[in-house]
């Protein structure tokens, strides 16, 4: 008679109760995409990565963790010199971010990357050697300081087919609910200090409110018009279908809001909007996971030509310029 083992299902019954346990685990981890930070001179590196990287933050947008960063910076400007350093120190230290020596040390180390550099003149040569990475890219803003450096980003992704979207934290916020279909015009305001290195100088901060109009708007500017003070500017865009949007950038510091007309006559008006980062990080995320930005890369451009349009309008003595298509 062949006699059995008698299998110990209390012992096996645990020990696949563990197995799980830790499969099911490796699994949650797994489907954590790995980020990469290229310039580390922004408080914005710091801020993202709480909110992806600390799952005790009331805010946290999971499915992706910051795991590398290459400090870059600009030794020209202050803003960017005087804080590398700092915000390097606290991602590696709190947060346990590798550093890395070049951008391409980030390639085999992510599955995408936030270009966060705050000096948008070093964007273009960052960007070419994040895309041959392959891997998606977010560019902060200013997506570059001018126009023909943004036209080449979008080249060089085409070429490299490598997705890439750059938008302002607004554009996610409160900011779509004001987009309705009655909508016949709107005027914006928001910050605008200026910063001397940048060359489309709208792109330094006054970028914000204008993703607050195209937000509302959408696309579709063919013409605009610059009129600049040492306290303010207002750009006028006059769109194809023949609305007007506004963007009034006030120095040194305003609050954000709209003023949004519909064809009935009555208009909405939305106080201190909130610049929140949250939803903006989950769009990121989201991106990532999809390779789909949030924001037509066509709308960005279109955003960038406005912005040299503005340019040309304010050194030509405020006159109208029209847009290229």
């Amino acid at each position: 008679m062949i006699q059995t083992r008698k299998t110990p299902y209390k012992i096996s019954f645990f020990a696949c109760c563990i197995l799980a346990g830790i499969l099911f685990t490796s699994r949650a981890f797994a489907t954590d995409l790995r980020l990469g930070i290229i310039g580390t001179d922004t408080s914005h590196v710091v801020e993202f990565t709480k909110l992806l990287n600390d799952a005790s933050n009331p805010d946290h947008v999971p499915g992706a963790r910051v795991v590398a960063a290459f400090k870059g910076g600009s030794l020209d400007m202050p803003i960017s010199r005087d804080r590398v350093e700092g915000f390097s120190a606290e991602l590696k230290d709190q947060w346990h971010v590798q550093l890395v020596s070049q951008i391409r040390d980030l390639c085999p180390l992510v599955d995408g990357i936030l270009l966060e550099s705050v000096d948008g003149r070093v964007h273009l040569d960052q960007f070419r050697q994040a895309a041959a990475c392959g891997k998606p890219v977010f560019v902060d803003k200013p997506l570059a300081s001018t126009f023909a450096d943004v036209q080449e980003i979008a080249q060089i992704a085409e070429t490299q087919k490598v997705p890439w979207f750059s938008a302002s934290s607004l554009r996610f916020g409160a900011v779509p609910a004001m987009r309705t279909p009655d909508i016949s015009g709107a005027s914006v305001w928001g910050p605008g200090p200026l910063e001397e290195h940048q060359q489309l100088d709208l792109s330094w901060y006054a970028i914000h409110a204008i993703e607050m109009l195209f937000t509302i708007m959408g696309p579709g500017v063919e013409q605009v018009t610059r009129t600049s003070t040492p306290d303010a500017d207002v750009v006028t865009g006059v769109w194809k279908d023949g609305r007007i949007g506004t963007v009034r950038a006030i120095r040194p510091h305003s609050t954000v809001g709209a003023v949004v007309f519909h064809h009935n006559g009555l208009p909405t008006v939305y106080n201190d909007v909130s610049n929140a980062y949250p939803p903006l990080v989950r769009q990121i995320v989201k991106f990532f996971q999809t390779g789909v930005p949030p924001v037509p890369n066509q709308e960005t451009l279109e955003i960038y030509a406005f912005m040299k349009a503005a340019q040309q309008s304010l050194n030509d003595g405020g006159i109208a310029v029209k847009i290229a298509k």
